[in-house]
Order: C-alpha cells, then sequence, then structure tokens
C-alpha cells in the first residue's frame, strides 16, 4: 500500500548513503493533519509545474512558455505584463488588465463529462465505447492517390491568375473562337500546373514515407498481464504501454510508474518545443507501486478535451477509491523522449491526431511579399489594358464590318454566302452583333500574354535559387552551434531589401544567453572582488575513490571563497553558507553524472531549463555547495566535502504572478527553512524590513549597481517554520493540490503564505554577455535608415546598460523615460515627451540651418518605455501618442514587457505604416512578435527553437542580421524588382507586335507568328535568362554593401519597383513594339513574301530585341549568364528551323526561303538598334546628370574609387519616411 511507504528512501544513486545525514524529526511532523502518510515525498504536492500553467524557468520577464497560456482554456493564469498587473486572457489584447476578473476557466471549474474524456485505465474497449477517440495513427501528408488531382488543382486555382488561363483556354475550345490549335492554348498553363504538382507530389511522397515508418514503429503494451510488442498506429486510448530509457514516446501518456523509487522520470522535449535541456515528470505517489504486470491496475481519469496546449494539463484520476488531480507534471507528451530512468509505464490519453504534439503542427502563418501584393496593382492596369485593346480592335471589326457589310458574300473570310448548295445560305456568319463579340473574345484569347502566367513560376524559381545562395553563405555559418542559414519561407527573400523596422529581443538575441555567475551581495557585503581578483577556480570531492567535478568553471571572488570555506564557524561563514545553499537548492536542476576519457574522474552537468538557474548551481558548487542529486522527495548537496541530505518538502515553481519560486526544506540540523528567490521588484515586498534595514538599503545599492553594469539580478531570502507554521502550510498545500477547482490560484496563495517575512540573504549578479559584433551590426542598421527597438523582459537598468555597449544608445542621445503607474499619467507623459520631441526637432533644425551642415540637423532622441506604461498604452486611444513619439526617436527601449506586448508593439506600427518590420527573437516569449512582424528571423540559441520553428528565417547569431538584410536583402529586392517589370515588359512587347498586326489585316484576329512559337515564347525563348539573372546578377558587391550602408535605402525609397518605372517600362515597350513590327513591314512591303516568313522575322527580332535589353541590363556577367542569354536566342532559332520544318504545320519551309536574303539579317539588326537607341540614351542621360548612390557607388567600384567615395556618401539620398496609412 501507499501509505505503508516509509517516507525517507535513500536512492540506490546516492553514493555512501550511510553517511548522509537524515532528519527523523519530520516523520513526527507528517502525522498531524496529514490524510496520507509519508505526503511529504510525494512530488505530485510539489511538482514543477502544478503551482502555475504558466511555466517560468527564467527569473526575469522573458518568458519562454506563457506566450502558450493564451491559447488553451485549460490555463489557469492570464499572462502578466512583468512589472504588474495581468494581461487579459483574450489574445487579440494586447494591454488590458484585471485578469482576475475574468470568467473561471477550465482549471478553475470541475470537468463535467461533456467537457471531459473519459479513460478507463487498462480498458480500451470501455474507454472507446461511448466515443472511438482518434486511433495512433499519424498523418501528415496532404493528398492521396484519389484525392492528389482534384485537391492539388483546387489549391493551385487560388490564384486568379490561373483562373483567367483557364478560361482563355477553354473560350480557345470553341470553333468560333479557335485561334490557335486547341492543344496548342492549354500547354502553357498545363506546363506551370505540372511543374507545381510535380514539387508538390515529391514533397508529399517524403510526408508519405516518414508517416510510414513513424507509423509502423513497435511499441511495449500491456495485453493479458503481459508487455508485448505492437505497432504504433494500433495503439489506443485507454491501453498501458511502457517505454524504455532513450525511447521515444508514441503518443500522450499520464505515469503511472518509473524505475526511480520516488516516480521521477527524466524527459528530453527536443522533438517538441526543441530544448534539449532534460525535464522532470512525476508518477502519483498512488500509482507508483502498482506493477500492471503482476497485477490488474483499474481506475479512470476524467481529463480535458484535445487542445494545442503543450505546457498545460488539467485531469482527475480515479484510483481506489481516491480522487487525485492531475497536473502538467504528470503528463509525457508524443515526440519526448525518455532519459536517465530505466523505464516508464503510463496509460495512454491522446492518440494520434489528438496528441499535443500533432495539433501544434500546423507551421508558421504564411506571409506574402510585399512586392507581389503591389505588383498585382500593375497586373490590374495591365488588364485594363487588355480590355482597352480587345475594345478598338471589336470596334474596329465593328466598323469595317458595316462599311464592308455589301461585300461579305464573296470575301473568302467571311463568305457570308454558301455557293455549295443551291440555294445557299450564311456560312460562317452570325451577324454583326455576334461578330464584334467573337472579335473582342478572340482578342483576348490572341493577347492573353499581357498577363505572364510565366512570371510566378519564374518568381518561385528564383526565390529558390536565392535561398540556396542564402544558405550556402559562409559568412552566414555560425561555427560554435555548427548550424547553417535557414530560409524557411521561401516567398518573402524580397521583403528583407525593404525592412524599415527591427524589433529585437535582448537576452539570447543580443545577448549569448550563456550566462555567468560574477558577483555577489551577502549579507550587505559586496563581494564583486574586481576584475583583477576574479580567477577561475575548479572544485571537486572525492566519490567513491572518483573525482567528481562540475562541467564548468567559474570565476571566483578569493575573499568569498575563503569565507565559504569557513563554513559556520564564524558569522559570515553563516551568512554565506545559507546563500549558497539557497542557491544549490532552490531550483529545478538535474544534475547528471557524466563519463569522462579519465576512468577516475567523472562530471556533473547540470540540466535545467533556465541559463540563470544553471549558472548559480554552478556558482554555488564552485564555492563548495555542490548539488550531486535530485530525487522527487530530497536533495543531496555536497558541503565541503560533507555530503548532506535535505528532504524536499514543497516546491513552489517561478511563476509570472509571483516572479519567484520558494522551496522547504527539511535540513539534517532538524529544522524546517523555506528559501525564496526571485527579482527584486516583488522580493523586497515579501521581506521583513524590521529586521537589518542597513542590510536591506545596502543590498539594494549593490542591486543598482549590478544592473548598471548590464548584469540580471536576483535577491535571495530565507526563513525557519516553526511546527505549526509548516503544519499549516501542510494542510493548505495538501488541499491546494488536490482541489478540482481553482488549482493554481490557491497553490499561489498557499506559497504566498510561507513566503514573507523573508530574512534578506543576498543578491547575486550574472552576466549574459553581448554577442560578438552585435554592436557593429546595431550600428550598421541605424545608418542604413532602419529604425531598431528592443523589447525586453529584463529591468530598466540593465537594458539600458546593453543598449549603451551595443551602441544602440550613445552619449549625444537625448532620452525620454516613460515610467507611469497609472493611464492619466501615462497619458501626461507622452504629452509632455511628444513637446519635447518636437522642440528637439526644432532646435536641431535651426542649429541645421546655421551650420549649413546636414549632419547638425539630426539631433536622436531614444525612447525608453516600461511595460507598466504599455498596458495603459496598448489597446487605448494612447496608441496614436506613442506612435507619435515612437516615430520621431531614433531608438526605443521597451522594458519588462510581456510577449504579447511584444506582439502588441509591432503591431502598433505594422497598422499605421507601409514600412516593413521584421522581428528577431531566440525564445518562446518571442513567437507571437515573430509572427505578427512580416518578416520573421529566429535565433537558434539556448532557450530551444520555437522561435525558429515559428521564423520565416534562422540563424545562429544576431550579427547575422547585417547581411541578410543589407546584402541578400539589397541583392533581392533589386532582382526581383527587376525580373518583374521585365517580365511585364517582356510579354508587352509581344502583344503589341500582334496588335499592329491585327489592325492591318482587317481586324481578324488571325496571326502571322506560328502558334507554337507564340506558346514557346514564355517558356522556352525567354524565360531562362530571367530566372538566372533574377539569381544570379549582383548590382553591387558585398564590400561595398556592407561598407556603406546608406546603399540600402534604395529598397526604403522603392527605387527598383515603383509605379514611375513601370509607366517608363510601358513606353520604352510600345516604342520597341513599333520598331519590331514596322521595320520588317516596311521593308517587304513591295515583295511577295508570304506571311509566315514575316511572322519568323517578327518572332526573331521580338527574342533577339527582349535578350539583348536584358543584356544591356545585366551588371555582373557570369558564363552562365552568358549561357542563357546567347544560349535562349540560339535555341530560339533552332525550335523555329524545327517548326517550319515539319510539313504538317503552316508555313512549311518559311525560315528557310525568308534567311537566304540579306534583307532579313539587315531587319534584325536594324530592329535592336533602333529598338534599344531611346533606351540606351534614356540611361545614359539619367546616370550622367542624375545618377543614383546604387550607381555611383557601382562607378566608384568599378574604377577603384572606393576612398573618393567616401567622400559622396555624406551626399547620398535622405531616407524619407514613406506617407502613413
Amino acid at each position: 500500500m501507499a501509505s505503508e511507504r516509509p517516507l525517507l528512501i535513500p536512492s540506490p544513486r546516492i553514493p555512501n548513503s550511510r553517511d548522509i545525514y537524515t532528519a527523523p524529526v519530520l516523520l513526527d511532523l507528517a502525522k498531524p493533519n496529514s490524510g496520507r502518510p509519508g505526503s511529504f515525498s510525494e512530488m505530485e504536492s510539489k511538482n514543477p509545474f502544478e503551482s502555475s500553467s504558466n511555466v517560468e524557468p527564467n527569473f526575469n520577464s522573458s518568458s519562454q512558455r506563457s506566450v502558450f497560456s493564451i491559447q488553451s482554456k485549460s490555463d489557469g493564469n492570464s499572462i502578466r505584463e512583468v512589472s504588474f498587473g495581468a494581461l487579459g486572457s483574450k489574445p487579440v489584447r494586447y494591454g488590458s488588465r484585471g485578469a482576475d476578473s475574468e470568467p473561471l476557466s477550465m482549471s478553475q471549474k470541475e470537468i463535467s463529462d461533456e467537457d471531459a474524456r473519459l479513460i478507463y485505465i487498462n480498458d480500451p474497449a470501455k474507454t472507446n465505447e461511448r466515443y472511438e477517440f482518434a486511433g495512433n495513427s499519424i498523418r501528415t501528408a496532404k493528398y492521396s492517390i484519389i484525392t492528389f488531382l482534384p485537391r492539388n488543382l483546387f489549391e493551385q486555382f487560388h490564384r486568379v491568375a490561373y483562373i483567367y488561363f483557364l478560361v482563355i483556354a477553354v473560350l480557345n475550345q470553341l470553333p468560333q473562337l479557335a485561334v490557335f490549335g486547341r492543344g496548342v492554348s492549354i500547354l502553357p498553363l498545363a506546363f506551370v500546373l505540372l511543374v507545381t504538382a510535380v514539387k508538390d507530389a515529391y514533397e508529399d511522397y517524403r510526408r508519405h514515407r516518414s508517416d510510414r515508418i513513424e507509423n509502423n514503429m513497435l511499441a511495449s503494451v500491456l495485453v493479458n498481464d503481459q508487455f508485448q510488442p505492437k505497432k504504433w498506429k494500433d495503439l489506443q486510448v485507454g491501453e498501458i504501454i511502457r517505454i524504455q530509457a532513450n525511447e521515444t514516446l508514441p503518443c500522450d501518456m499520464v505515469l503511472l510508474s518509473t524505475s526511480d523509487p520516488t516516480g521521477v522520470a527524466y524527459v528530453q522535449t527536443i522533438n517538441l518545443d526543441g530544448e534539449s535541456n532534460l525535464k522532470t515528470r512525476y508518477a502519483k505517489q498512488e500509482t507508483l507501486l502498482k506493477m500492471p504486470d503482476e497485477g490488474k491496475v483499474s481506475g479512470l481519469i476524467k481529463c480535458e478535451k484535445p487542445n494545442r496546449n503543450i505546457y498545460g494539463f488539467h485531469a482527475n484520476m480515479e484510483i481506489d477509491g481516491k480522487k487525485l488531480s492531475l497536473g502538467p507534471s504528470n503528463i509525457v507528451l508524443r515526440g519526448c523522449q525518455l532519459k536517465n530512468t530505466n523505464w516508464a509505464i503510463g496509460v495512454i490519453v491522446y492518440a494520434g491526431r489528438d496528441t499535443k504534439a500533432m495539433l501544434n503542427n500546423s507551421g508558421a502563418p504564411s506571409k506574402r511579399s510585399r512586392l507581389e501584393t503591389h505588383m498585382n496593382s500593375e497586373i490590374i492596369i495591365l488588364s485594363m489594358f487588355l480590355v482597352a485593346l480587345c475594345v478598338v480592335v471589336s470596334v474596329c471589326a465593328l466598323i469595317w464590318l458595316l462599311n464592308h457589310r455589301e461585300e461579305l458574300d464573296y470575301l473568302p473570310y467571311y463568305r457570308k454566302q454558301d455557293f455549295s448548295k443551291p440555294g445557299g445560305k450564311d456560312y460562317n456568319y452570325y451577324g454583326w452583333g455576334m461578330e464584334t463579340l467573337f472579335a473582342f473574345l478572340m482578342s483576348v484569347i490572341v493577347f492573353q500574354i499581357m498577363i505572364p502566367i510565366s512570371l510566378y513560376i519564374s518568381m518561385e524559381l528564383v526565390r529558390v535559387g536565392q535561398a540556396y545562395f542564402m544558405i550556402r553563405d559562409t559568412q552566414m555559418y555560425d561555427e560554435a552551434s555548427h548550424s547553417r542559414f535557414q530560409c524557411r519561407a521561401l516567398n518573402i527573400n524580397e521583403d528583407l531589401g525593404q525592412v524599415k523596422y527591427v524589433f529585437s529581443d535582448k537576452t539570447g538575441t543580443l545577448t549569448e544567453n550563456k550566462m555567468e555567475f560574477q558577483c555577489a551581495s551577502i549579507w550587505g557585503e559586496d563581494y564583486s572582488g574586481g576584475n583583477s581578483k576574479l580567477e577561475q577556480v575548479g572544485y571537486s570531492i572525492q566519490v567513491e575513490g572518483k573525482v567528481l567535478r562540475p562541467k564548468m568553471k567559474v570565476k571566483t571572488d578569493p575573499e568569498l571563497l575563503q569565507i565559504s570555506k569557513c563554513g559556520n564557524d564564524t558569522k559570515e561563514g553563516k551568512h554565506v553558507g545559507d546563500f549558497f545553499l539557497a542557491l544549490a537548492a532552490c531550483n529545478t536542476i538535474v544534475p547528471l553524472v557524466v563519463d569522462t576519457s579519465d576512468p577516475t574522474v567523472k562530471i556533473i552537468d547540470y540540466q535545467g531549463e533556465s541559463p540563470d538557474e544553471q549558472a548559480l548551481v554552478y556558482a554555488a558548487a564552485t564555492y563548495g555547495f555542490m548539488l550531486i542529486e535530485r530525487t522527487s522527495g530530497h536533495i543531496v548537496i555536497d558541503i565541503q566535502g560533507e555530503k548532506q541530505r535535505f528532504d524536499v518538502l514543497g516546491l513552489h515553481e517561478f511563476d509570472s504572478d509571483r516572479k519567484r519560486m520558494s522551496v522547504i526544506l527539511g535540513c539534517p540540523d532538524k529544522t524546517v527553512r523555506v528559501f525564496v528567490k526571485g527579482a527584486d521588484s516583488t522580493m523586497f515586498s515579501v521581506v521583513d524590513k524590521s529586521l537589518n534595514t542597513s542590510i536591506i538599503r545596502a543590498t539594494e545599492a549593490h542591486l543598482q549597481t549590478y544592473s548598471s553594469l548590464g548584469l540580471r539580478t536576483l535577491v535571495v531570502g530565507m526563513r525557519e517554520l516553526c511546527a505549526s507554521e509548516f503544519e499549516q502550510w501542510h494542510s493548505s498545500f495538501e488541499d491546494a493540490s488536490t482541489a478540482l477547482i481553482g488549482r493554481a490560484a490557491l497553490l499561489r496563495k498557499v506559497a504566498s503564505s510561507v513566503e514573507n517575512n523573508l530574512c534578506i540573504l543576498g543578491a547575486s549578479g550574472i552576466e549574459d554577455k553581448l554577442q560578438q559584433g552585435v554592436p557593429e551590426a546595431i550600428e550598421s542598421l541605424r545608418t542604413s535608415g532602419i529604425k531598431v527597438w528592443v523589447l525586453t523582459g529584463d529591468k530598466q537598468e540593465t537594458a539600458i546598460s546593453i543598449g549603451y555597449s551595443s551602441k544602440l544608445l550613445t552619449s549625444k542621445m537625448t532620452q525620454i523615460i516613460i515610467n507611469s503607474s497609472s493611464k492619466e499619467s501615462c497619458r501626461r507623459s507622452l504629452e509632455d515627451a511628444i513637446v519635447m520631441s518636437k522642440k528637439l526637432v526644432t532646435i536641431a533644425g535651426v542649429a541645421g540651418d546655421v551650420g549649413g551642415s546636414s549632419e547638425a540637423g539630426s539631433t536622436p532622441v531614444a525612447l525608453i518605455i516600461d511595460g507598466t506604461s504599455l498596458v495603459y498604452v496598448l489597446d487605448s486611444e494612447l496608441e496614436e501618442q506613442l506612435f507619435q513619439l515612437a516615430s520621431r526617436c531614433s531608438v526605443v527601449l521597451c522594458c519588462r514587457v510581456a510577449p504579447f506586448q511584444k506582439a502588441g508593439i509591432v503591431d502598433l506600427v505594422k497598422n499605421r505604416t507601409s514600412d516593413m518590420t521584421l522581428a528577431i527573437g531566440d525564445g518562446a516569449n518571442d513567437v507571437s512578435m515573430i509572427q505578427m512582424a512580416d518578416v520573421g528571423v529566429g535565433i537558434s540559441g539556448q532557450e530551444g527553437r520555437q522561435a525558429v520553428m515559428a521564423s520565416d528565417f534562422a540563424m545562429g547569431q544576431f550579427r547575422f542580421v547585417v547581411p541578410l538584410i543589407l546584402v541578400h536583402g539589397h541583392w533581392n529586392y533589386q532582382r526581383m524588382g527587376y525580373m518583374i517589370l521585365y517580365n511585364f515588359y517582356r510579354n508587352a512587347v509581344m502583344v503589341l507586335v500582334l496588335f499592329w498586326y491585327v489592325l492591318f489585316t482587317s481586324f481578324t484576329l488571325t496571326t502571322a507568328i506560328n502558334e507554337w512559337s507564340s506558346m514557346l515564347y514564355s517558356i522556352v525563348y525567354t524565360s531562362v535568362p530571367t530566372i538566372v539573372v533574377g539569381i544570379l546578377d549582383k548590382d553591387l558587391s558585398r564590400r561595398t554593401l556592407l561598407q556603406y550602408p546608406q546603399l540600402y535605402g534604395a529598397g526604403h525609397r522603392q527605387e527598383c519597383y515603383n509605379a514611375k518605372l513601370f509607366w517608363l517600362t510601358m513606353l520604352d515597350t510600345l516604342w520597341q513594339s513599333v520598331a519590331v513590327f514596322f521595320i520588317p513591314l516596311f521593308a517587304y512591303w513591295h515583295s511577295s513574301i508570304d506571311i509566315s516568313s514575316l511572322g519568323d522575322l517578327w518572332i526573331l527580332g521580338v527574342v533577339i530585341l527582349v535578350n539583348v535589353n536584358l543584356a544591356m541590363d545585366v551588371i555582373r556577367w557570369t558564363w552562365i549568364t552568358h549561357a542563357a542569354i546567347w544560349g535562349s536566342i540560339i535555341a530560339t532559332f533552332i525550335c523555329v528551323v524545327i517548326i517550319d520544318a515539319l510539313p504538317s504545320l503552316i508555313g512549311y519551309w518559311a525560315i528557310f526561303d525568308v534567311a537566304s536574303s540579306v534583307t532579313f539579317w539587315l531587319c534584325l539588326l536594324a530592329i535592336v538598334i533602333a529598338g534599344l537607341i531611346p533606351r540606351f540614351v534614356a540611361k545614359y542621360l539619367y546616370q550622367y546628370y542624375k545618377p543614383s548612390d546604387i550607381q555611383i557607388a557601382r562607378e566608384a567600384e568599378k574604377f577603384g574609387n572606393l576612398r573618393e567615395f567616401g567622400v559622396v556618401q555624406i551626399e547620398m539620398n535622405p531616407i524619407l519616411d514613406p506617407p502613413r496609412r
């Protein structure tokens, strides 16, 4: 029976257990008010998740998980702003307060049968009797053999252009409208659809293969009281399964028992959320000794319906007449791996598509390129132009028909009368009304390529090529993590060239998130040591003849190290001992013993979810307080060579409400103490200020000093509990942890009951170093005209210090700091700040006029605002004032912000400007910000891969954002903008040539150009060169773009794609079409050349002209570019020859007749010269008299005058803010 278990269970992993001090007095303390003897070792009452479903391993506001609580009804806690009240639980609100006034969530209400799934343990038949739950077979593939064709076509025809070309192809099938061959008219659309379908089919085949492998893996399932192998896909809800060490879980299961005698299991969630650190999960005490293979196990679990919240779980379990409460620490999710635990047994509660991993397998929201969005307006204009051409042709055809109505009986084309039969009837003529309609529809068919269908597939191929070179860029390869740049979204490459705002997280993004313990304030004494005194010391102990030492070394203060070795012999030593005991014990770190190459040496690797906790535990170990074991009921700490065992009587995890965590320990000296650590904003409110006021003041001063140095700070406190206090806490804790309603709120209340009247022990200072190259990167971004906003959960002093060291803030900046505690004071602060910023701009403008320097006119302003103020600003009328103020500032620094406030700030800018936004972060708390921005970048850092998985691009270091934006972004934008305009031009030239021909053939909509050549024009003749140039061309070198970040302003000014360029291109297109059509027409005006020969001349003239036009604009030539451009011209000649050599096609042998004359070749030469002279002259005049920054830089690059170019950079075009929406 579980109630007969002894309280203290020596763990088999404890070396020399008999030498460890124990606390037998705790057995007596356990008896009163305890319904379950031995409950102190039950981890369900002190699991690391149950105190709050908003788990916060870091002791600052950079919550790794709080963003997920919005998505689940089962979360009892609302997301709370870092420095005070709560954000509402509604995801659309970023700054609302008063979470306590919200209706009860699922975790605060008893689960009803209608809102729950009932699982009968070890009885899958009864479990699935009423409702057949999902099986464990998964399917990530989108298609099956039957559904592939209809579903893929349905998805592809979401593009309106495809529907347009389908309608054109259908119209061409009608006999009255058949301009081209029926098969030929379908080929272009069919080709595009086929290429996309093949790509989709291959991707889906890979998904099918992956699904098949996973579904056929084997698991050990309890059948007839024996564990037998069973395929994953055959598992059912209610079955009991056993997982061995290092195996992956096939489903979501509630733990029943583990190989650890206290019911703890260690799991790795890297496949779920990307975090490699181990997490602890626990089996309930009541099920721990029930071995399923030794006897019948039965019971009922009532749990919430499947949901996406991977950090929340709410359920009840009835077993042996007891009703137990289950939380997130009792469930292990599909995709997790069992580590450092021999085996674990559990019951399946969610399977297959109902598992939390599969419910979260939706990917990041799709984003659409800004350039592609703007392109739609030009396509609409081209569509209107197409309609206009068709109207002109149809009206002209009507006029011609009316003027020649008396001749229609005898005209060969119309032949109104059919003379083959007596009493001739009308033949091939439907009256002038229908003939006009037919003329309009036939015009649409003939001019259809005005809307370039090939542009879409060309853009996709170009983006793939651009992504390939971005991924292969060695300057964006992180050697530390051996990670390459990742391009996770192929549809927004060009958006990188127009970014105006960069929103960045601080911890782990600007900094390394590798925490190093630097200093401590203990009992009012500062042990910072000074850099000259600090030295790295390795601490080690002897265990069974083997050396055991921590994995990491820590810089130590010699004085503090000496005091810590004195133990409790001195007053100072006792205070230092209590401080480091708190650091070693008050955490959720799991110590793992790792073998080394030396068999006599073992290393302790501290695994934990929080880098802060790891740094503190390593520091404690270095000073002689080495945590060597943790189980669900106790911890073992080696204190200066002497192993001591402390019973973990209670653990209140860190949550975003309390902003602190606490642990209640039964100590070897038979006392019970509570150790608390947390943020200073909440710790000083629970410290007994009547005790040692001088020490409190000294600690506050030291904290201020640490923060100004950019260190992350924590305050540590302690108090001793008497027997009555402990009994009262224990009774309340038991009631709260087993409550069926309001469990999270009750646990917070219980925690607060012991986290008060603390004696302050001291404070710690942890350094989170800046990543390499961050100051230079921020300086480059700001120089390029990009506004950098940093959104962090750290204290204001820490954030400002990091701002200076990263060159985000400078001594020349005027800082505007807003820290308001009410909406009215926030309003006044914003109004005053706006007035001040206007004065600064006015003063700067006067100084600029007097000084005559453009530099004198810029007075940079930095806005620093905290999360408290943002709560009153976001989702209120104050948003507009904040935006007005922020838009006047060079830098915005937001401190103490919650995850959804980050998204709210990004949304604030997106809704009020047309500027491109980019968000970059490394943690789960940055996911909402990354997905809200136009471009999301994830840093693959220490906080898992959730940010990476939600991002569009991923990289290893913040500094890589400079080559990504300033180099690849610039190239991609320049290439894509040119390619879109070129595709419009190339197709419009062809359409206008066909239009001129219609005007000279009585508007009959016949074509001189062979239908096969018309079809191949966009697919073969001219497509390859534009794709190659779109991938390989570079207007400037990497060195120049990095050396002169101002050149990035071309994207802000939309120099590569705008309405002016579009209309100039169309004018040039009009002239070139005139040259192509009329030069051959006049040259052969009095000849007897047939129309097919003239058509061959026109198609060859168009192809040569557009390819030479492209060659004029190519800046960086490679052999691939030469092969693509000149090869396309040669390929066109070959295709025309082959087409004309086929007797079955119209125009047999035409090219051989016409090409035998000199006139043919002179016409081709004249077309190129006449067509390109205006363009050449315009480019020369524009570049000579009004050159852009890009052209100046290119000229300097070409002639090697980069030193002289340094003088020119001051005269570069100003980067003006685009108009607001």
